[in-house]
Order: structure tokens, then C-alpha cells, then sequence
């Protein structure tokens, strides 16, 4: 493979060798994946179908949501078919696209929590200031915008990525198309151009960070004012969880895509991979919903087996079997 033109197939990094243990992660990978379809779709349509839940929080919670879904199925399903198929070849143009997706869904998550953490910012520091702040028309441009910048910005990283030309061959240590292994076969100082882009997409996503940081550090200082113990416990419950999500995905990205790559296969180099493509769109489900009643009642209605109630062992509410899963 001299060069890019030359380029017609890529070999994604397989989790085993043994066909039992491809078979394994097989339905491991389809188990996650299906939790993760079912709680997001769950949150969409109850968000869609209640009026209560009109609210600017829940408008960008079934943004999330919506990017959570597609997030997981860039990623998931082409692994499993190649665990199922025993195969691990995908096209270039699918390389190429999933490439794109993945810069796409990570960057408009990401920006759909910052401004998550701006809404609650002005709820909670500024109350009197928070209907004419984030009112109906806000909400939408600020999330139009989100999705437009992150479409131009994937778009401009892709083809960075791919005018680099590929002189190490056509295996990617990886189980998708990430870029830090894609810059592992490309030919001496082509790169270069491709590290700065990588560099300063870090430094762009630390600012939504300390954003989001400064936004919760002012938010916590507000509510320690609160005198109603209750009304304490259900702001921190609330801001938390978001900060450990935000964490999470941050600190993975960030390890993925800065730290030294080697030229052999690492197993923490998968298990970073799966933190930071698998476990957010997986988890977020859970996290928004345990403690909020608004929506857990939504999603009791939409599920509307209340004859087969029974107690959760983990969070001591009652709910549907269903429910308890996800709440």
C-alpha cells in the first residue's frame, strides 16, 4: 500500500482469535448495544409524547439521547458482524465514514452537555433570568448550532485525516476506524498536520470542560445557600451524575487520542475504547432518569405494565421490572 489511491480496504483488530470467545463477545456487544438502544428510545418517546417534559433540561436531554443512539450504532454493530462473521475487513469509504460519524456524535455530545451545564447554570444561579434566557427559540438555535459546527468541524477532520498518504500497511489496531491508529500506517511526517488537528480539538473540548467546571462550581455555591435539605440533595443528585458522565468521556477521549501510540496491540488501548464509545451512550439512560420523578412516572405510563410492579433492590423505589433496569 503506497499510498492512499491505493487504499481499498481496511482490517479492524479482532477481540479474539478463538471463534468461542467471538461468538462471547458477540452477545456481550449485542446485550450492551440493545440496553443502550431500549433506554435511549425510552427517554425520546417519553419526552416527545409528555407535555410536562417540554422543559429546555429535557428538550437537550432527548438531543443527548438521539446522539447517544448514534454514537453506539457507528461503532457496535460493525464489530459484532465481524465477531459474527469471523471477518475483520471494512471498506475504505466505510472507514471513511465511520470516521466522520464518530468525530460527529463525540463532538455534538459533548457540546449538547456543555450547554446542559449552561441551562442549569442560569436555573439555578439565575432563576428570575432562566424563562427569558433559555426560552423555546434559544433552545433550538443553541442546538441547531451545536449540530451545524460539529458537521463542519467532522467534516474538515475527516478529510484531513484521509489526505494523509498510508505507507504501514492496512491494520488498525482497533476495533473501528480511530484516527490515533489510522496515523500509525500513515508515512513519515504526513501526519503532522493530523497531530496539530488532534491537538487542538484537545484543547477545544478542555474549554467546554472548564466550562462546564466553573458552571458547577457556581452552581454548588448556590446551592449550599439553599435551606431546604431536600431541595440541596436534588440539585447535587442532579449536577453529579452529569459531572461523572462528563468525566468519564473527557478523560478517555483525551487518553485515546494524546497519549504515545505504540506498534504493538494494547489491550488498555481496547478497554479506553469501549469507556469512551460504549459506556456514555449506555449509561446516560440510567443517570438521567434515576432521579427524576417526572420521568421515571413518564416512562412508567409509556411502558404501562403497573400490574407487574415489584420492588428494585438496588435503588429501593417501586417500578416495573423494565424500569428497574434502567432507573
Amino acid at each position: 500500500m503506497s499510498n492512499q489511491t491505493a487504499m481499498t480496504e481496511f482490517l479492524l483488530l479482532g477481540f479474539s482469535d478463538v471463534r468461542e470467545l467471538q461468538i462471547l463477545y458477540f452477545v456481550v456487544f449485542l446485550v450492551l448495544y440493545l440496553a443502550s438502544l431500549l433506554g435511549n428510545l425510552l427517554i425520546i418517546t417519553a419526552i416527545a409524547l409528555k407535555h410536562q417534559l417540554h422543559p429546555p433540561m429535557y428538550f437537550f436531554l432527548m438531543n443527548l439521547s438521539i446522539l447517544d443512539l448514534g454514537s453506539i450504532s457507528v461503532t457496535i454493530p460493525k464489530s459484532m458482524a465481524n465477531s459474527l462473521m469471523n471477518t475483520r475487513l471494512i471498506s475504505y469509504s466505510g472507514c471513511v465514514a465511520q470516521v466522520f460519524l464518530v468525530f460527529f456524535f463525540a463532538s455534538a455530545d459533548f457540546a449538547i452537555l456543555t450547554i446542559m451545564a449552561y441551562d442549569r447554570y442560569v436555573a439555578i444561579c439565575q432563576p428570575l433570568r432562566y424563562e427569558t434566557v433559555m426560552n423555546r427559540r434559544a433552545c433550538i438555535q443553541m442546538a441547531a448550532r451545536a449540530w451545524i459546527s460539529v458537521i463542519l468541524y467532522s467534516a474538515v477532520h475527516t478529510g484531513n485525516t484521509f489526505a494523509i498518504s498510508f505507507c504501514g500497511g492496512n491494520m488498525v489496531d482497533q476495533f473501528f476506524c480511530e484516527v490515533p491508529q489510522l496515523l500509525k500506517l500513515a508515512c513519515s511526517n504526513s501526519d503532522l498536520s493530523e497531530v496539530g488537528f488532534l491537538i487542538f480539538s484537545v484543547c477545544l473540548a478542555s474549554s467546554c470542560f472548564i466550562f462546564i467546571i466553573v458552571s458547577y462550581i457556581q452552581i454548588f455555591t448556590t446551592v449550599l445557600r439553599i435551606p431546604s435539605e431536600q431541595g440541596r440533595h436534588k440539585a447535587f443528585s442532579t449536577c453529579l451524575p452529569h459531572l461523572i458522565v462528563v468525566s468519564l468521556f473527557i478523560c478517555t477521549g483525551t487518553f485515546a487520542y494524546l497519549k504515545p501510540t505504540s506498534s504493538s496491540t494494547s489491550g488498555l488501548d481496547l478497554m479506553v475504547a469501549v469507556l469512551y464509545s460504549v459506556l456514555p451512550p449506555m449509561t446516560n439512560p440510567i443517570i438521567y432518569s434515576i432521579r427524576n420523578k417526572e420521568l421515571k412516572g413518564a416512562l412508567s405510563k409509556l411502558v404501562g405494565w403497573r400490574s407487574l410492579r415489584i420492588k428494585c433492590p438496588y435503588f429501593s423505589v417501586s417500578n416495573n421490572f423494565i424500569l428497574c433496569f434502567f432507573i
